[in-house]
């Protein structure tokens, strides 16, 4: 055999053995490498579940008390006009003359 040939022959042989050693990996060790992955990704999935389920909650109490809120403005809106017209009312009594008493 010639040097070239047999330079040629251990390079097919390197190139070889590396595509079997460097081959697909097992089911096995995939599903190890997966599993604290998923295990997390599984905590994160609740934890986000949890956190929606409080940020939905804090927007429905949030809009009840919005509602209340405007209610209540509503209701000093009213309160104003009355306390104005029993204010121009008292006024009016005052500037009328003192009625005597009738004997």
């Amino acid at each position: 055999m010639s040097a070239y040939a047999s330079k040629s022959l251990l390079a097919i042989v390197t190139l070889a053995g590396a595509v079997s050693l460097g081959g697909c990996a097992t089911k096995s060790f995939v599903r190890e490498q997966i599993a604290p992955v998923s295990q997390r990704v599984d905590s994160l999935e609740s934890r986000l579940q949890q956190t929606d389920g409080t940020a939905k909650q804090a927007l429905a109490e949030a809009q009840a008390a919005s509602g209340q809120a405007q209610q209540n403005g509503q209701r000093l809106d009213q309160l104003g006009g009355r306390v104005d017209g029993v204010e121009q009312r008292l006024t009016v009594q005052e500037q009328k003359p003192a009625r005597r008493p009738r004997h």
